[in-house]
């Protein structure tokens, strides 16, 4: 048979039921196409030579028999160098197809070394019969490699069943036509028959088996590389074909090497070794895409097709043998044979199928029976929408959910069902969704509201997919959810008590006028009010009296705004309001306009209150500040917090307008306020004693106690800048750096109780005077014995400290800042009620407090001898000191007319340049050591009766007694 074996076979072949797939759109161009093109050119001269019989008999010798052992070592070489680059799972594959194209080449090479070569005619049998047996079994290995594996053992059994279909239909018809006179050649006894016939019918059944494996597995083969495996089948398509006709007995005994024959195994071994190379992408790789289209809904001929090639095979072999019996001719047994055992193997395959069939309808309908269970009972109403967005399924659910019933939604129109506000959104969404890729949006989710049985429309959540060009929507109801989302959102941007909106709320509104519509709008304000005696409301009749106020004050703040304004509850008793600008360019003719509207609210918020059946008044404060080009919103606000506090400090019930000189004072005390802690931290800071003189005997009685700050020349002067922001600090706010300016007065009362105790070891026995604020006295963060812990470190007398008590907040608790001072008075500390004759609470101070002696204020000091009224003022509290057996001192005694006038009304002790100003500690001792300073007009008795003697601030030792204080 020589050539029947030559077969350049190569190339797996996948199954059809891999899912779509495509190519990028450079795939089979450029490079592709030339190679391509490259391909049919090379086979079609091979084909026009073979055909032409290539000039002469030698050259077609050399074409048919060296020209085909390249054209297969090229597959072998390609096939091989291809397995080296891909996965391990296909390589053994393409490794199988390498080694049969290369005994292809081998026994083409062997048949041209003795037709060519040595030119004698190939014996029978030879080594090039050898080779081209050798070529089938690893191309049918390499296709079982390739082919997806049967998962049960049915699916095995139906395998093999398929390929002995297609095997025994092809072998009947074989051995119908060509093999059975091989058959009858070895039966003769001819000489050298045997081994002629045996090498006769190895060729055809290893290409039967080959067929069949190609057919059964066709179907089977995997999604990898699909277009290489296809090329690889045609390649072997054409092969095979080429060993058929070769193989037939019209050409059998003519054949002659170089003729149109070779042209077939030519063009197969070309497009094995093109398989692997010419079907991949430019970049080397593999990789396929999904296919974006659909399958079509049906295909019924390529569908069946897998399943009925086996069966069309049993049919060709069935009516082949009928055809030889009623055509008279005799059938050989090998025929009957095979045929029977196909009917055999068609007969126990749809046995197979049979039973398959029955297993997988009663699973679809167990399935079926729990998906419809599913369906039917879950909450969330199931609905299938056509197309054309008409409901073709709708869940019992929606009886429950909707209030209708299924059966009278279905066949409606889904955009019916949606409210009318959601349906544009909805359709945009749905038509964007079902325009992406399945693969990657596979789902989405759509929130809208449908129109439920009773008229009312339902929050509904639905989670969409795709359904045969519909749609498949699970909903369920999530109003309730909707409606508490709703609630939590105001209550975050509104304010619990009043309803108004929050800092957060307003805010945003703020910076929605700045950068909005009205972006260019610079007549928009905001207002900072502030409502002036709420914490006196808070005190007297209590908190709830106080919340009442706050939201009838929001009440009438809500009202007074226009439409379109912002009204909101900052905190506490702040309220603000946005007022919206009308575009006017003319600043002045707005200004004005926005201070009616101010000056209405401070109107109306200053109404009386009716709380709790009283009458309540409260005034308020404003701020306003206008929205600049290019400002901030938190700087719009800022300004408006400013204008508030200068309203305020200005006197309260007022409207201030913002001016950009508050906020270059604000800065102003920050940088004084960092400049004093500064001071502090470097022990910038000196401690001076100024003297406290009796003014009847002269004596020093006591020392005062001063801060002084060291300037970086080494020059001591009085920081006034610096005491007035840690005195703002200690009063005002309780905020940073309230906290931070609190450090001076620790400092100060700690130096100045050290050094005292120094003085009194060394046997200067005069007490010191500190001044200290209520609101320091009380802070709760200090330690609350503090004051005790440091007379009591430094081993000084609790006597020989007097705390100058300065004037108090109102909204320091005054029941407990008695109960401190009468703990500390108890200890001997003794009180001195600084400032007296300014302020609001000293009547109350000298009733309730216990006050051991008063400082006049340097107010009164300053005019007591220019102004006759103030005389009087004077005289009167100095009479009311003697009257109540309390010491008196006189504050800033600048001059000798301030002594005399004093000390004829009665005030028992001074200090001021008259005597001395501050000392530093070395001439405070040489000044107690002289004890006296000179008086002017010389030393004199009190004016008045019941005052203390000239010695009289000195602290009795050991006394715990109270300064009696007459009832109230």
């Amino acid at each position: 048979m020589g050539r029947a074996g030559t077969s350049r076979r190569g190339g797996p072949v996948n199954p059809p039921g891999a899912a779509l797939l495509t190519r990028s759109p450079v795939a089979g161009g450029g490079g592709g196409l030339a190679a391509q093109l490259l391909l049919a050119v090379v086979s079609g001269g091979y084909a026009v030579g073979a055909a032409l019989g290539w000039g002469s008999e030698e050259l077609a010798k050399v074409m048919g028999d060296f020209g085909l052992s390249t054209a297969g070592l090229l597959a072998a070489v390609s096939c091989y160098h291809y397995a080296r680059t891909i996965d391990r799972r296909e390589r053994p594959a393409w490794l199988m197809f390498a080694f049969s194209s290369l005994m292809g080449a081998l026994g083409n090479a062997v048949w041209g070394w003795y037709e060519v070569i040595l030119g004698q005619k190939v014996p029978e049998p030879s080594l090039a019969d050898f080779a081209f047996l050798c070529f089938a079994p690893p191309a049918i290995v390499g296709l079982l490699v390739l082919a997806k594996r049967p998962v049960t053992r049915a699916g095995w059994v139906c395998l093999g069943l398929d390929s002995w279909l297609i095997g025994g239909s092809l072998l009947t018809l074989s051995w119908s036509l060509a093999l059975a006179n091989a058959a009858r050649t070895a039966q003769s006894g001819a000489p050298g028959s045997v081994p002629r016939a045996a090498l006769s019918l190895a060729y055809p059944l290893l290409d039967i088996a080959l067929v069949s494996m190609v057919l059964v597995l066709h179907f089977r083969r995997s999604a990898n590389n699909r277009s290489a495996v296809n090329t690889a089948i045609a390649a072997l398509a054409l092969t095979v074909l080429s060993d058929a006709l070769f193989t037939s007995p019209l050409l059998n005994t003519t054949y002659r090497s170089g003729e149109i024959l070779d042209a077939g195994w030519f063009a197969g071994s070309l497009l094995l070794a093109y398989a692997p190379w010419g079907a991949r992408r430019p970049d080397g790789a593999d990789r396929v895409a999904p296919q974006r289209t659909e399958r079509p809904h049906s295909r019924p001929i390529t569908g069946s097709l897998p399943a009925l090639t086996p069966y069309l095979a049993a049919a060709v072999c069935t009516l082949g043998i009928l055809y030889n019996v009623v055509d008279g001719r005799k059938v050989d047994r090998m025929v009957v044979f095979t045929g029977c055992t196909v009917v055999l193997a068609l007969v126990i395959r749809q046995g197979i199928m049979l039973l398959d069939n029955i297993a997988l309808t009663q699973e679809l309908a167990q399935k079926e029976n729990h998906f419809r269970s599913l369906v039917q009972g879950s909450s969330d109403v199931i609905m299938i929408a056509a197309p054309t967005g008409t409901l073709r399924y709708v869940s019992p659910a929606a009886a429950g959910v909707y209030g209708r019933e299924a059966e009278e939604l279905i066949g409606s129109e889904l955009a019916s069902l949606i409210h009318p506000d959601d349906l544009g959104r909805v359709v945009h969404e749905v038509r964007r969704f079902l325009a992406a890729p399945p693969a990657e949006e596979p789902t989405t989710r759509i929130e809208c509201r449908f129109e439920s049985g009773s008229g009312e429309w339902l929050n509904v959540e639905s989670t969409v997919n795709r359904h045969q060009g519909g749609l498949i929507l699970n909903s369920r109801d999530v109003t309730e959810r909707v409606r508490l989302q709703a609630q939590l959102q105001h209550s975050a941007e509104h304010d619990p008590l009043t309803d108004l909106p929050n800092r957060a709320l307003f805010t945003r509104r703020v910076r929605q006028a700045l950068t909005g519509r009205r972006a260019g709008d610079h007549s928009t304000a905001v207002l900072f009010i502030d409502l002036d005696g709420f914490k006196a409301v808070n005190d007297t009749i209590g908190h709830q009296a106080g919340d009442e106020l706050l939201v009838e004050a929001a009440h009438r703040l809500q009202d007074a705004v226009r439409a379109g304004d912002t009204a909101a509850r900052l905190g506490g008793d702040e309220f603000a309001a946005l007022i919206l600008g009308d575009g006017s360019r003319d600043r002045s003719a707005r200004e004005y306009q926005v201070h009616e509207i101010a000056e209405r609210l401070r109107s109306t918020l200053s109404q009386p209150y009716r709380i709790a059946g009283s009458e309540v008044r409260v005034a308020a404060s404003i701020g306003v500040a206008f929205a600049d080009p290019g400002i901030t919103p938190s700087d719009l606000m800022r300004n408006a917090d400013l204008a508030m506090y200068r309203a305020k400090a200005g006197g309260k019930d007022r409207v201030e307008l913002y001016a950009p000189q508050m906020q270059a004072e604000v800065v102003r005390k920050a940088e004084l306020a960092g400049r004093l802690r500064t001071a502090l931290h470097e022990g910038e800071f000196a401690l001076l004693h100024q003297p406290v003189v009796s003014l009847a005997t002269g004596e020093v009685t006591a020392v005062a106690a001063q801060a002084r700050w060291r300037s970086a020349q080494g020059i001591l002067f009085t920081p006034a800048e610096f005491l007035r922001v840690a005195e703002q600090g200690e009063a005002g706010s309780a905020g940073q750096d309230a906290a931070r300016t609190a450090e001076l007065g620790r400092w100060l009362l700690e130096e100045a109780v050290e050094r005292a105790a120094e003085r009194h070891r060394a046997g200067h026995d005069v007490p010191v005077a500190v001044r200290m604020t209520a609101q320091r006295l009380l802070d709760r963060s200090l330690p609350r014995g503090s004051v005790e812990a440091l007379l009591a470190r430094h081993g000084l007398p609790s006597g020989a400290l007097v705390l100058e008590l300065a004037a108090s907040d109102p909204r320091v608790p005054f029941d407990e800042l008695e109960r401190r001072l009468t703990a500390l008075h108890r200890l001997g500390v003794r009180i001195a009620l600084d400032g007296f004759g300014s302020g609001y609470a000293a009547i109350s101070a000298l009733r309730r407090l216990p006050v051991d002696l008063f400082k006049l204020d340097r107010g009164l000091v300053e005019g007591v001898v220019e102004s006759a009224r103030l005389h009087k003022i004077t005289a009167g509290l100095l009479r009311i000191a003697n009257d109540l057996g309390m010491q008196s001192v006189a504050d800033g005694l600048d001059l000798p007319e301030q002594v005399l006038a004093l000390r004829a009304m009665g005030c028992t002790h001074g200090q001021g340049a008259a005597f001395s100003g501050p000392l530093d500690e070395y001439r405070l001792r040489r000044a107690l050591v002289r004890g006296t300073f000179p008086v002017p007009g010389g030393t004199a008795q009190p004016a008045l009766a019941g005052g203390s003697s000239g010695g009289s601030m000195v602290i009795r030792r050991g006394s715990n007694n109270e300064t009696p204080v007459p009832p109230a």
